[in-house]
């Protein structure tokens, strides 16, 4: 049998704002209602985002196709989402090419790291 992961807890501030914000970036769309604040990213994960009143950052990876990453990338630009080409430099503008494809880094307002490749690492 194949491992998939089926969802993850986004820990958050607000879980709505949150849900809504990472939805926008992805080109995807959101779901209030219930415990958590919903954003199905495909048919086999689903990210649950919930109101945590203290919480440690995450890493979240995404291996995406070059439309996506150009899309993605473009989104969080107009956002004025600072980005880098690694963890430790988050804002320097810059892109990877680390794996042979493309990759950048950025944060969302709860401080969650988001890492963006289109080459699996």
């Amino acid at each position: 049998m194949t491992i998939i992961l089926n969802h993850t807890i986004v820990p958050t501030r607000d879980k709505a704002v949150a849900a809504r914000l990472f939805a926008r970036l992805f080109g995807l769309a959101s779901e209030a209602g219930g415990h958590f604040a919903t954003v199905r990213v495909n048919d086999q994960l689903t990210m649950l985002f919930d109101h945590r009143e203290s919480f440690d950052s995450h890493h979240y990876a995404f291996h995406v196709s070059d439309a996506e990453f150009d899309a993605i990338l473009g989104r969080v630009k107009d956002a004025g989402i600072a980005y880098g080409s690694q963890p430790g430099e988050l804002d320097n503008g810059r892109l990877n090419d680390w794996g042979g494809g493309r990759g950048v880094y950025f944060t969302d307002p709860d401080g969650h790291l988001f890492e963006l490749m289109t080459a699996p690492q």
